[in-house]
């Protein structure tokens, strides 16, 4: 299937957000990628967008509909990434599209990436969300496919941790994000055995 014919994936059909909305989400973001969600009030967020608190609530009615927003558009870029990789028709190579897809996208937005695996308001928030259990599991039935062996089902926990956890890790946050993407992207050609 052409992905232009695609419908609106869960997520992505909730992200349609305004201008004035995306620049709190973004702002949001880069606040409790700072200074963690419980850590970032709405003033804050106010103040670097250089509006009034009510300003804020006029466009989010709470906190966690903030946080929502940001996990949603976060996970907007996942969710892409996996039905890209769904759409091959190739299950090796739609294994490599969506390792490329998903490390770019983890070395692209790094700073981000500790937040949605480290920060317990986020982390308890993903373990409910419905749409981010799915689109998990879509991406582990993509890195898997049919099999249910051992090996196999090693080889993507060990990816998935490694992909998430070297992009923040600060051994390499020196590193630029080509040659750090280049680097997890063979190490997980060579995890899958995927010619490179």
């Amino acid at each position: 299937m052409d992905p232009a014919d695609r419908p609106p994936s869960e997520i992505a059909a909730r992200t349609a957000y305004s201008a004035t909305k995306l620049r709190t989400i973004e702002a949001a973001l880069r606040l409790f990628a700072e200074h963690g969600i419980s850590g970032t009030s709405l003033q804050m967020i106010a103040d670097a967008l250089g509006v009034t608190k009510a300003a804020i609530y006029y466009q989010f009615r709470t906190k966690d509909d903030i946080v929502l927003a940001v996990a949603e558009s976060e996970l907007a870029w996942l969710d892409e990434a996996v039905s890209v990789a769904e759409s091959e028709p190739d299950a090796v190579r739609g294994r490599r599209v969506l390792l490329e897809q998903v490390i770019a996208l983890a070395v692209r937005r790094r700073r981000l990436v500790g937040l949605l695996q480290t920060d317990p308001v986020m982390v308890r928030f993903l373990a409910e969300y419905k749409p981010f259990q799915r689109v998990i599991e879509r991406l582990f039935a993509m890195l898997i496919g049919d099999t249910a062996a051992p090996d196999i089902r090693v080889k993507a926990a060990m990816m998935s941790a490694a992909i998430g956890g070297a992009a923040i890790h600060p051994l390499v946050t020196d590193l630029d994000d080509e040659v750090l993407y280049q680097y997890l992207l063979d190490i997980a050609h060579r995890l899958f055995q995927l010619p490179g």
